[in-house]
Formats: structure tokens, C-alpha cells, sequence
């Protein structure tokens, strides 16, 4: 659609109006961007690259300038074109700012720098805070996903750790369905691409081709032949044991089949057609088979169908005490999965004596969707000017929202003991600044790879990053403390 590769364009409208709001003798302005705090207390940060391949290393144009120009008066907004020709001619259409930031996959607690952005030639000042729009949309949503994610898994690892003997399966166990439950074809390629930083499974192709695209990425995911509703309708409620052959037969060669249940009534589909007609079939396929419920109570829909594929497959005891599924079957529940319900379906499980990996998840609309800017207060503020020479802290705190008082100066990020802390710039040497420059004048000056991303996002945190979403599990158990897992990527 015209305009939506104009940069000029990706922006609030009162943008154009800004450049002159400045004192007179405005060289420099530097802002950043941080999560102030909200419903977590560390992030997981990912997704700036993706934005600076996007759109910063695409110039702007001459045809672009006269789109703008066009779009912008029409609305009686002020445009100048002038700035923009200056862009153009003096540095190509790129955009003369600096960018750094902390390197992605990084976990780190919220209220710290992120990404810091400065102009590097003073008679563009304006242009740090006017691309302002985009830059925060292109952190704050990946980021946030990204978060969800991350503790997502560190719920499964405390899960696997109390009941299971299989650490190794954490990055297999929670799958991305959420392509159709985002609001555009761009969130499911950000967010899916975040999800996949912590988990090795999805249906977003979006999301996995992000990841391709812009982080070099290999084989990040893996998927396999899944049934949906249309399918096993067309074959009428007498023939829902024949749809089910007919899946099981298909894709024998595949070793995957996951067999939807609640295409009419769950527990005898579960019971009588899997658990009976299909049941030496399923012993003999040559793979795993996937039992996904699709509605009902998503915690005891999951527990009661692990126990009811027990009474007709049998299980093991593992080293821990808990009850295991042969290893040819396994409960897939995608629906009704999300950040609250994903820790209640681990406490029902280790309850009812059931180990972690009986289960396998998808998550949708609960993983992509369901958050905000406000989750995690994300914002970026300008902290310093400099004005004929003389640099100037600046910051905002309003009366009656204290988290939004900004942080004041040029930053940079510190990290000694295991403790990340922003500073003031020049209160430690460079080197041991964790920002790190990544765009400068329309240059990629880094470029990290998907497993730089990975292997950042499995390094030991202290436990108050994510002890208060485990905590309900170990309130379960008596208080019993899992031994901690040591997981390779």
C-alpha cells in the first residue's frame, strides 16, 4: 500500500511539528528506551535488528519526500521539506543517527537502558526523537513476546525439574500457534521469531522466516502433520475413527500424527476410539502420537486425558515417583494454554502424581496477542541535549505517575557481580559499557546471529527474575524446591 515503506510516514502525524519546539542552538539530542516496570521484573530483549534491516538501511527518496509532503499537509499538519532534502543530499536518505544497544537475548531486569539513540550531525537534532513512533513499536512488541516466552520456559524447567527425568526436552515443549490470533502479518513475524529464541517449536512461518531473514538463522523450528476441524468433519460423526485411521496411515512415514479429539465428544474419542479401535495401531506407528484436546477445562482436560491414555497404554514410574506415558503418546494441548494457565496445568499434573512431560503445549492468542505497551511501561524519552556546546541532563517526572519520571544524562549500562545497573556515561570506561553501537548513518555495525540470541537467553539469571512464577508450583508441592536443570541449547 502507498506510504507504508515511507519512513517519513511510519510516525504519530505531530512528529513534523516537533523541530522547532527545541531551544535555539540544539546540536544533539539523545534519547533511550527501557520497560519502567509492569507485570515482569526483567526482559528479555529482541527485535531491534530486525527493525534496522527493515527500515533503517532502506534510504529515503526524492519520491518518498513528495509522498509525504502530500500526505502530511493534506491532514494540516506543518511538513519541511527542507530537513528531508538535507537527509537525502547530505547522506544519501540515511538516517544520520547512532544507535546502540544491549546485545539481543540478553535477560535483564526492567527499568534499565536498552537501546540509546543519538544524532551524529548537529543540524539533524531533530531526528532522533522523530522516528520515535516505529523505533519503540519495533522494541516494545518483540520484547515483551520475547519475555512471555522466556518465563514461560522457566516454568517448564521448574516442572521438568520436580517431576520428570528429560531436562533435555524444555525447548520442545511449547509451540507457537499464534499466527492467526495477531493483528497483522508483521506481529506474527516479530513475536514468532522472539518465541523462538526460547523454543525450538512453531506453526508461525512468519516468525520463522524473521528469524532467517534477519538473524541468519538455520533450522530454528520444527512442526508435523496436525489435524484441524474441516478435515475430520468432512468425515461425519460415525466416521470420526476413520479419520483418525486415515491421519495415522497418511503420515506413518512422517513418525508425527497429532489427532484431534473434541471434534464431538472428547472423552469417548480419547476412551473408546483411541484408547480401543486405534489402540494397536497406535503401539505399532513408528513415531510419536500427538492426543490434542481442543476445548473444555484446559487443566483438567489435560490431567484426565493423560490418565485415560494410562488406563489404555499403560506407564512408567520414573526416578522421581511420577507416572510417565510410553513414549509413543503424548497429550498436545493447544487450546485454552496461556502465561496464567500453563503453571496450574504443571501443579494438576504433579497433584495427581503425573510427570511434566506427559504434555506437550501450543500457545496462540495467549502468547502473541494478548499484551500491551503498558505490560511493561515501555518507553523512550530524550535524556540529554546539547545546546551551543553545553551538554544538559533532562528528564520528565509528573506529578501522580511516578513510574514515568525518566532517567537524566547521556547513559550507559553496567554490569559487575552479576548486576546490571544503568549509570551516567562517563562514570565508567567505555569498555565496560554493555551497549554496544549497532546502526551508524544508515550502517549495520553489528549483525548478531540467532544462536548468539539463544545462547545469551540461557545463561544463569539469580532467581528473582522468574521466582515468582514458579513459586505456585513449589507452594504445590509443600514448598519442595526443584533441583536446578543445566540444559544445553
Amino acid at each position: 500500500m502507498p506510504g507504508f515503506d515511507n519512513l517519513i510516514l511510519n510516525v504519530d502525524n505531530y512528529k513534523h511539528c516537533h523541530y522547532p519546539l527545541y531551544p535555539p542552538g540544539t546540536e544533539y539530542v539523545s534519547s533511550y528506551i527501557e520497560s519502567r516496570g509492569g507485570a515482569f521484573p526483567v526482559t528479555m530483549f529482541v527485535g531491534l535488528q530486525a527493525f534496522i534491516r527493515e527500515y533503517l538501511m532502506r534510504p529515503i527518496t526524492l519520491e518518498d519526500i513528495d509522498e509525504a509532503e502530500f500526505v502530511v499537509r493534506e491532514q494540516g499538519m506543518h511538513f519541511n521539506r527542507e530537513n528531508w532534502l538535507g537527509i537525502l543530499n547530505d547522506y544519501d536518505g540515511f538516517l544520520p543517527v547512532e544507535i546502540e544497544a544491549v546485545p539481543e537475548g540478553t535477560v535483564l531486569p526492567t527499568r534499565n537502558v536498552l537501546v540509546q539513540v543519538i544524532n551524529t550531525d548537529p543540524k539533524y537534532y531533530w531526528v532522533t526523537s522523530f522516528f520515535e513512533t516505529a523505533l519503540l513499536r519495533a522494541v516494545w512488541y518483540p520484547t515483551t513476546i520475547g519475555t512471555v516466552s522466556w518465563l514461560c520456559k522457566q516454568v517448564i524447567k521448574e516442572a521438568l525439574a520436580r517431576t520428570s527425568d528429560h531436562p533435555e526436552l524444555v525447548r520442545s515443549i511449547l509451540h507457537d500457534y499464534g499466527a492467526r490470533g495477531v493483528s497483522s502479518q508483521e506481529s506474527a513475524a516479530l513475536g514468532g521469531l522472539a518465541h523462538l529464541v526460547n523454543f525450538s517449536q512453531s506453526d508461525t512461518v512468519p516468525g520463522i522466516l524473521a528469524a532467517k531473514k534477519y538473524y541468519n538463522a538455520g533450522h530454528v523450528s520444527n512442526s508435523g502433520p496436525n489435524s484441524e476441524h474441516a478435515g475430520f468433519c468432512a468425515w461425519g460423526r460415525d466416521g470420526e475413527a476413520d479419520a483418525m485411521r486415515n491421519m495415522l496411515r497418511t503420515y506413518r512415514d512422517n513418525g508425527v500424527a497429532l489427532l484431534l479429539t473434541d471434534t464431538y465428544d472428547h472423552e469417548n474419542a480419547v476412551k473408546n476410539i483411541i484408547g480401543r479401535e486405534l489402540r494397536d495401531e497406535i503401539r505399532n506407528f513408528p513415531g510419536l502420537v500427538g492426543i490434542r484436546p481442543d476445548s473444555g477445562d484446559v487443566v483438567q482436560v489435560t490431567a484426565d486425558t493423560v490418565e485415560w491414555l494410562m488406563d489404555s497404554f499403560g506407564y512408567e514410574t520414573n526416578s522421581k515417583g511420577f507416572k510417565v506415558l510410553p513414549p509413543f503418546i503424548r497429550v498436545v494441548q493447544g487450546d485454552g494454554v496461556t502465561f496464567e494457565s500453563l503453571p496450574k496445568i504443571y501443579i494438576e499434573l504433579e497433584r495427581r502424581g503425573l510427570a511434566a512431560d506427559n504434555a506437550l503445549f501450543g500457545m496462540g492468542g495467549g502468547l502473541l496477542q494478548h499484551w500491551n505497551r503498558d505490560t511493561m511501561n515501555f518507553g523512550q524519552k530524550a535524556s540529554a541535549v546539547r545546546v551551543n556546546g553545553e551538554w544538559r541532563a533532562i528528564a520528565k517526572s509528573p506529578t501522580g505517575a511516578d513510574f514515568k519520571a525518566s532517567k537524566a544524562g547521556r547513559l550507559a549500562l553496567k554490569y559487575e557481580n552479576g548486576t546490571y545497573t544503568t549509570v551516567p556515561r562517563d562514570s565508567i570506561p567505555p569498555e565496560e559499557n554493555q551497549l554496544v553501537p549497532v546502526f551508524r548513518n544508515g550502517k549495520l555495525l553489528k549483525k548478531w546471529d540467532f544462536t548468539e540470541l539463544i545462547e545469551r537467553s540461557e545463561r544463569e539469571v539469580p532467581e528473582w527474575y522468574y521466582e515468582p512464577f514458579v513459586a505456585p508450583l513449589r507452594a504445590a508441592g509443600n514448598g519442595r524446591v526443584a533441583k536446578p536443570l543445566t540444559v544445553s541449547a
